[in-house]
């Protein structure tokens, strides 16, 4: 009888000690996989490419965590590769990593440069797939939403980031048509009045677009008179754009990941420049870009656009991110600019771009944080 007891309370030890170690194990992997959403989080946009060491990138995503960054939006040029191998180093240091690429601006995609049928064109037939007729810059390379093919290639895009394991988000930038008004500040930089929608400004004329539109509206924007006042052109347009991130969304979900995307300064405003009305999409988190300068705007307009932003995303659970210009912020601009961020219902402030920062803007948004 003794022995039997001195057994069935072995038995029992074993049982206990079996248990406490799977219930340590499940803590222990909860905790794990439960990263620490801070209260309000702090972005750097940030491009890598191929000729950086593994631990040069590393010193660097270390040196981005230590002054008080959280997360990192990494643009790899949309190359699934190179954004495997940066992963892992940027997540090893702390930071949470959004995978950002260029959209229907796709500048030396070897891809589309076999398509020129694929590229918007203006009203004044200038196609983006031509060096010498692209607006603004040569970079600007953008093709048309309206594209069946074009818009295959840009998912196609965004489904090889999606897939990339630990990425939190893949960014939409240039999720838009060009500029039918440049920000007014870069205007004497390219010797411009920009007082109406110009002719060599104002896109998508291609075959594709033109062909979609009067399928469904049965006129031809080619011929209207003013098509700056066709509310259907214009909201074809809007709804193109709407529908292509929607698709992203639906895609990158699959994937059980996010979608985000660097967005004008506020939805009436980046609808009447650039055709992006952004608080209708279906998008997790924006970053508006609310670089006050290029609109020769006061430091406070950071504050007037965050909120015009978060009211127009009222009743919506799309998150609101502000997206400040560094390189032309003293420390004491940064240090008012996050706080009016802050003040008018933010959740975080992006920072373009790092590879510019001050130890003394760094150390604002050290203590910005305690």
């Amino acid at each position: 009888m003794k022995l039997l007891k001195i057994a069935f309370f072995s038995l029992a030890l074993i049982f206990v000690s079996c248990n406490t170690k799977v219930k340590s194990k499940e803590i222990t992997e909860s905790e794990a996989s439960n990263v620490i959403e801070p209260s309000f989080k702090y972005w750097n946009w940030i491009t890598v490419g191929n000729k950086k060491s593994d631990s040069e990138f590393t010193a660097h995503f270390n040196k981005l965590k230590s002054n008080g960054i959280d997360a990192v939006l990494i643009n790899t040029g949309a190359d699934p590769k190179l954004l495997k191998r940066v992963t892992p180093l940027a997540k090893a240091a702390g930071l949470e990593v959004h995978a950002w690429m260029f959209t229907t601006n796709r500048p030396g995609d070897s891809i589309a440069l076999q398509h020129p049928e694929w590229y918007m064109v203006s009203r004044s037939g200038k196609s983006c797939f031509n060096k010498d007729e692209r607006p603004y810059v040569g970079y600007y390379q953008w093709l048309s939403p309206s594209h069946p093919e074009a818009r295959k290639h840009i998912l196609s895009l965004v489904e090889g980031l999606a897939e990339v394991e630990g990425v939190t988000s893949v960014h939409l930038d240039y999720i838009r048509y060009p500029d039918v008004y440049l920000p007014i500040g870069l205007l004497p930089k390219y010797d411009l009045k920009q007082e109406e929608e110009l002719p060599d400004y104002d896109f998508d004329y291609s075959d594709a677009s033109v062909e979609k539109f009067m399928a469904i509206h049965h006129k031809n924007p080619r011929e209207m008179e003013n098509p700056a006042i066709d509310m259907e052109w214009k909201n074809f347009r809007l709804n193109e754009i709407k529908s292509l991130v929607a698709e992203a969304y639906d895609m990158v979900h699959k994937h059980n990941k996010k979608l985000s995307a660097a967005v004008f300064p506020y939805p009436e405003m980046a609808d009447h420049m650039v055709r992006q009305r952004w608080d209708k999409w279906k998008v997790d988190m924006v970053l508006p870009m609310i670089y006050y300068n290029f609109y020769n705007e006061e430091l406070d307009w950071i504050g007037y656009a965050t909120k015009q932003g978060i009211d127009d995303l009222e009743g919506k659970s799309t998150e609101l991110h502000t997206g400040l210009y560094t390189p032309k912020l003293t420390s004491a601009e940064l240090n008012e600019a996050i706080q009016m961020a802050k003040d008018n219902g933010a959740k975080g402030v992006a920072f373009f771009d790092d590879y510019h920062m001050t130890d003394e803007q760094f150390e604002v948004i050290k203590t910005s944080k305690e």
